[in-house]
């Protein structure tokens, strides 16, 4: 990913968005701001036909040096695009990825009704490990979020 994708990265973030099951935001940030809040490395799209179909991210957990190898994952695939193993080929590139630059853990947040975003980072070797209930709002409605995580086997044994 490059800025020169933040157009299409953006719109499909909207997408997302708008379903109501993707995230708490309720706007798309600007570039400027996405770019601060997510690894310079890791940042991937998927294209098909020359058209961004997805795309994969990660954010720092926290600013602490023991955290270092800990990351947050982001993965949307465009609405037109969907269930067609795009989010499996990005989560997989994600995880190979996240390892050849020290990320020895990997975890993502996921709305309880998300069933089909749980089952893609389970099959991606990612493990629920709990529920935070009743976590936030979006739109007045309460969500619970299922953590999930993925440990690396190759990288920080």
């Amino acid at each position: 990913m490059d800025p020169d994708d933040w157009p299409a990265v953006r719109r499909i973030y909207e997408e997302g968005i708008a379903t109501g099951m993707a995230t708490f935001e309720t706007e798309c940030p600007e570039w400027d701001r996405w770019d601060a809040d997510h690894l310079d490395a890791c940042r991937l799209v998927a294209e098909v036909g020359g058209e961004v179909a997805g795309w994969a991210a990660l954010s720092a957990v926290s600013d602490r040096c023991c955290y270092g190898g800990v990351a947050e994952v982001s993965v949307y695939v465009s609405t037109r695009f969907q269930r067609s193993g795009i989010g499996g080929m990005l989560l997989d590139a994600l995880n190979e990825a996240s390892e050849e630059n020290g990320i020895w853990t990997l975890q993502a947040g996921i709305f309880r009704e998300n069933e089909g975003s749980i089952r893609l980072h389970e099959r991606a070797g990612f493990r629920q490990v709990g529920v935070r209930e009743r976590l936030g709002q979006l739109n007045g409605i309460w969500h619970d979020v299922v953590l999930l995580e993925r440990r690396s086997s190759r990288v920080g044994n």
